[in-house]
C-alpha cells in the first residue's frame, strides 16, 4: 500500500519572499519603530535645553550634511564590498552616537554644539547605509514580483513609523526626549544583528575594477544618461529640502506654539505613517502602466502639509492633510522602486542610488539651517507658502521631460527561481530598456 502523500509545509510569507527579504524587512520595521520617535526627540531635546528655532535648524542640518559627503562613497563601497557588511557597520555607528545623544540629554545641560556633533555622527552611518540597503533590497526580488515585494516593504517600514511617531510624542512629553532616544540606539542594535545573517551568495562575484574614483565615474556615467533619473532627482533635491524644513523645524514649532505640544504633532506624523500604508496597499493591488507619470503626479500632495502648517490647521485638519500626502507618495515610492529595478543593472545599484540620495538630499541641510533665519526675516507663514510652492513649481517642470510621461511598465517573463533572486536576472537594465523610467 502506498503512503499517504505529505503535505508541504505551509508558509506565512509569499514564496517570493524570501530569507533576505523577511530579515531586511524585519530589521527596517525595527528601526522605524525607534527613529520616528528619535526625530522628534532630537528637536525636543534642543527646545528644552533652551534653543531656538534656528537652532532646531542646526541640528537637523548636522544630521543631513554628511549624507551630501559622504553618500557616492557609501554607494562605491556598497557595490565593491558585502553590502550587509557596510549595514552592519553604519547600524553599530548609528546605536552609538545615538546611545551617546541619549546620556547626554538624561544626565547633564546638552550643549548646542555637542548635539550638533552626535546627529552628524547618525547622519554618517546613514550616509553609508543607505545605498547599501536600497541596492540589497533590489537584488532580492525578481522583477515579476517587484511591485508587490516593494509595496509590502515600504507598507511595513512606513506601518512600524506609525507606532514610533506617535509613541515618541506622547514618550516625550511623559518622560521626556532622552528615553525615545535611547530606545533608538537600543533598535539600531537590533536592527544591525538581523542583517548580520543576510546572504550574499546569489549576487555574482564582483570584477576586479579600476578602483574607488573609476566606480564612482561608472555610477555617474549611468546616472546622466537617463533623463527621468537626473530630472526627478533634481526635483527632489528640492522637494526633500523645503518639506524637511517644514517637517523637522516649522513642525515642532507650530505644535509648541498652536497645537499643545509634541503629541498632536506626533500623532500628526502618524497619520503620514497611515497615509504611506494605505498607498502601499494600493500599490500592492494597481500597477500602473506610465511609472513615472503616475509616480510624479503624486509628488504635488507634498505641498498639503506646508499649508497646513501655514493656515496653521487644527490637530485634525493637519492629520488629514498629513495621510493624503502619505497616500501619495507611497504611490511614487514604489513606482520609482520598480522603475530603478526595471532600468538599473544590478551590479550598479547602489552607486546610481547613491547619486540619486546624493541629489535629492544635497539641499537638506542648507534648508534646514536657514529655515530659522527665513521665519525671522519672513515670518513663518510666508515662509511656510514659500515651501509649499517649492514643491508645486518643480514638480510641473518635471512633466516636461517626455521620458516621464512615456516611460512604461515592461512585462517580466515568469522565472523557476523566486524569493531572493537576483534582480539582474528577472529585469531588463541599460540601454534595452530605455524608454521605460527611477528615486530612493
Amino acid at each position: 500500500m502506498s503512503s499517504p502523500p505529505t503535505r508541504a509545509p505551509s508558509r506565512r510569507l509569499p514564496s517570493w519572499a524570501g530569507r533576505n527579504y523577511a530579515l531586511l524587512t524585519g530589521a527596517a520595521v525595527v528601526t522605524n519603530l525607534g527613529s520616528h520617535g528619535a526625530l522628534i526627540a532630537s528637536a525636543f531635546a534642543v527646545m528644552e535645553a533652551g534653543g531656538s528655532g534656528g537652532d532646531v535648524g542646526l541640528v537637523a542640518a548636522a544630521r543631513t550634511l554628511p549624507l551630501v559627503l559622504f553618500l557616492l562613497v557609501g554607494g562605491a563601497l556598497a557595490d565593491r564590498l558585502p553590502r550587509h557588511h557596510v549595514m552592519v557597520a553604519a547600524n553599530a555607528l548609528n546605536c552609538l552616537s545615538q546611545a551617546a545623544f541619549a546620556v547626554l540629554v538624561l544626565t547633564g545641560d546638552p550643549q548646542l554644539w555637542q548635539m550638533m556633533l552626535l546627529t552628524a555622527l547618525c547622519g554618517t552611518g546613514t550616509a553609508f547605509f543607505n545605498p547599501a540597503a536600497e541596492g540589497m533590497l533590489l537584488s532580492s526580488v525578481s522583477g515579476e514580483h517587484a511591485n508587490r515585494a516593494f509595496a509590502l516593504f515600504r507598507m511595513a517600514m512606513n506601518g512600524a513609523g506609525i507606532g514610533g511617531a506617535a509613541l515618541g510624542g506622547a514618550l516625550i512629553a511623559a518622560i521626556g526626549p532622552g528615553w525615545v532616544l535611547a530606545v533608538d540606539a537600543a533598535a539600531f542594535a537590533v536592527a544591525g544583528a538581523l542583517r548580520a545573517f543576510l546572504d550574499v551568495g546569489h549576487i555574482a562575484e564582483r570584477r576586479p575594477g579600476g578602483g574607488l574614483l573609476s566606480d564612482l565615474r561608472e555610477g555617474w556615467a549611468e546616472f546622466r544618461s537617463r533623463a527621468w533619473l537626473w530630472s526627478i532627482v533634481l526635483q527632489f533635491s528640492v522637494v526633500v529640502a523645503v518639506v524637511g524644513a517644514a517637517e523637522a523645524v516649522y513642525g515642532p514649532l507650530v505644535a509648541r506654539d498652536s497645537l499643545g505640544g509634541p503629541a498632536p504633532w506626533g500623532v500628526a506624523l502618524a497619520f503620514f505613517g497611515v497615509g504611506t500604508i494605505a498607498g502601499a496597499v494600493l500599490m500592492m493591488l494597481w500597477k500602473p502602466r506610465r511609472l513615472l507619470l503616475v509616480g510624479t503626479l503624486c509628488v504635488f500632495p507634498l505641498a498639503l502639509p506646508s499649508a497646513g502648517l501655514a493656515v496653521p490647521l487644527p490637530a485634525w485638519g493637519l492629520c488629514a492633510v498629513m495621510f493624503v500626502s502619505g497616500t501619495a507618495i507611497e504611490v511614487f515610492g514604489v513606482n520609482w522602486m520598480t522603475t530603478m529595478h526595471q532600468e538599473i543593472p544590478e551590479e550598479k545599484f547602489s552607486r546610481v542610488s547613491a547619486y540619486d540620495w546624493f541629489g535629492s538630499v544635497s539641499m537638506l541641510p542648507l534648508a534646514t539651517a536657514l529655515a530659522g533665519p527665513a521665519e525671522t526675516a519672513f515670518g513663518r507663514t510666508p515662509s511656510l507658502w514659500g515651501c509649499a510652492a517649492l514643491v508645486i513649481v518643480p514638480t510641473a517642470l518635471v512633466l516636461l521631460v517626455p521620458e516621464v510621461r512615456h516611460i512604461t511598465r515592461k512585462p517580466v517573463p515568469p522565472k523557476s527561481r523566486t524569493g531572493d533572486a537576483p534582480a539582474a536576472e528577472s529585469s531588463p537594465a541599460g540601454a534595452e530598456s530605455r524608454g521605460a523610467v527611477t528615486p530612493g
